[in-house]
């Protein structure tokens, strides 16, 4: 390894990744991205059915929120990908990009949805590309999953039976409507931002990735990024950049290396000792999505309830098909609760299986999931400093519920779930109503079915948010060469799962910092 690079990438997730293939296929720059955890292998990272295996094993950072007051004083359980990937490696491989009002909504330079059109359809390759709305020559490959559960396309039907329009591609005309997901996977494997962007890009001379490396804070001369301090191996080691440091540690622990670095809240910082840098808003606004699994047991013995055994398990070793291709929230439809809404505010996650509590919860049995999930929030949370170490994981306090119109969408959510679930195409598989909410029907007790059962959809963002912490080049305010590339820069919600829109954003970094 060099002691000098043009740029230093701090973290090897989805943004991460697609910086450092984008930045080192220009021969000139010399590239290092740092990465706390290590390259993830192993069936359960490949397997999308086995994802949630992965929780709280050594590619999850596992954090926790603070007690949330509006939740029953729940302490909720964040995953965060830890390793080469980062979340791409543990998510459940949902390609969705969101609506196209959510871009023009944020109201950035460059920002709107007709011009990062283009990057969401550079970065993937997808079987319906090249069209209007998709590309066929990108790094990510899109796939119409090659495994659907019979449970999936029964809610698809009855949610159409419903009165929802069928739609083939969230992505494409129009987001609202039901219809299955299409999956970031290759040949029915997980395709992660590392075996799309960097793995790839490894080879070459002037990009070095190390592992099991922790940042603790970025250097500076002046009011100019001049490179990172970081531990490896137990020694602290010193790296410099010319060009830039790019901090691209996600939502949560991006804001927490610039708060650690005297960028933020001065008050916060001060009270931890903390010399402030920038007083700036890192940390706030943080926005996420917040999803309630409403259950049912199913009559037939088809669900994803019994699929782990030796048969499945042989059939994916050897052809990479079956039920271990599921990456179980299978299907989903985008709807609006009020006819007002400007877009869709709700949107359905179906899972041919019991899935609550990040799949921690089990029961004997078959089951399938329809999960309401709020998409776009109204309240707003934030990140902070729980001390000035730099390896103490941070204070996640994401005030869910605190506006009650949020309440009140997963309530409308709950109850479409349940007409959706009566309708005829589910006749040769609904059973009872799982015992939890068999007995909730009134207004107040489904708000406390909400408070008791509601979980992040994985979904943090806006915590170095363009407009208040970066500007519309993603340049750290008042400073020289630091930059933040991620899902902490969306100054608004995405309605839908944020990993594609990481990947665009980062997509379109990556030209802004080569003066493309």
């Amino acid at each position: 390894m060099r002691q000098e690079y043009d740029y230093v990438i701090v973290g090897a997730g989805s943004a991460g990744c697609v910086l450092a293939n984008r930045l080192s296929a220009k021969p000139d720059l010399k590239v290092l991205v740092l990465e706390a955890g290590e390259p993830m292998q192993g069936l359960y990272h490949k397997a999308p059915a086995a994802f949630p295996k992965l929780f709280k094993g050594p590619y999850d950072w596992a954090f926790s929120t603070e007690p949330q007051a509006l939740l029953g004083g729940r302490v909720l359980y964040w995953p965060r990908g830890k390793g080469l990937g980062g979340s791409s490696g543990i998510n459940a491989m949902i390609a969705i990009r969101g609506n196209p009002r959510d871009y023009d909504d944020w109201r950035q330079p460059g920002w709107s949805f007709a011009e990062v059109l283009p990057y969401f359809k550079k970065l993937e390759t997808h079987p319906l590309g090249p069209s209007e709305y998709h590309g066929d020559r990108g790094p990510l490959h899109v796939e119409v999953r090659k495994y659907t559960n019979p449970l999936s396309l029964a809610f698809v039907e009855a949610a159409a039976q419903w009165g929802l329009e069928h739609n083939h591609d969230f992505n494409g005309p129009r987001q609202e409507g039901v219809g299955l997901f299409h999956v970031s996977q290759r040949n029915g494997a997980r395709h992660s931002a590392a075996t799309a962007y960097l793995l790839p890009a490894l080879p070459r001379p002037n990009l070095d990735a190390q592992t099991g490396a922790r940042a603790h804070r970025i250097l500076f001369e002046g009011a100019k990024a001049t490179g990172v301090e970081y531990r490896h191996q137990g020694q602290l080691w010193r790296v410099r950049a010319s060009r830039g440091v790019i901090v691209s540690s996600g939502a949560v622990q991006s804001p927490q290396l610039l708060m650690l670095c005297g960028i933020g809240p001065a008050d916060s910082l001060k009270s931890l000792g903390i010399e402030v840098r920038l007083d700036l808003p890192v940390g706030q606004n943080l926005w996420d999505h917040l999803a309630l699994p409403v259950i049912w047991h199913c009559k037939a013995p088809v669900s994803l309830d019994k699929a782990e055994n030796l048969a499945n398990t042989l059939r994916y070793l050897l052809t990479q098909s079956g039920p271990f291709v599921s990456n179980v929230a299978e299907a989903g439809a985008f709807v609006r609760t009020r006819p007002q809404a400007p877009a869709p505010d709700l949107q359905y996650h179906f899972g041919p299986a019991f899935f609550s509590n990040h799949g921690f919860d089990r029961e004997e049995g078959y089951f399938f999931t329809i999960g309401p999930t709020l998409i776009a929030p109204q309240s707003r949370g934030f990140i902070g400093l729980k001390s000035a170490d730099p390896e103490a994981a941070p204070l996640i306090e994401p005030r869910y519920l605190k506006e009650p119109q949020d309440l009140e969408v997963l309530r409308i959510g709950m109850e479409w779930a349940r007409e959706i679930a009566a309708q005829k195409a589910f006749d040769p598989y609904r059973g009872q109503p799982h015992h939890r909410q068999a007995e909730v029907k009134s207004p107040v007790e489904m708000a406390a079915y909400i408070r008791q059962y509601a979980q992040t959809l994985y979904h943090p963002a806006g915590t170095c948010s363009m407009g208040q912490v970066v500007d519309e080049h993603l340049k750290v305010y008042g400073t020289e060469n630091l930059y933040v590339v991620d899902a902490s820069v969306m100054p608004g919600v995405v309605r839908g799962n944020t990993n594609i829109p990481t990947l665009m954003v980062a997509e379109r970094a990556a030209d802004l910092l080569l003066g493309v």
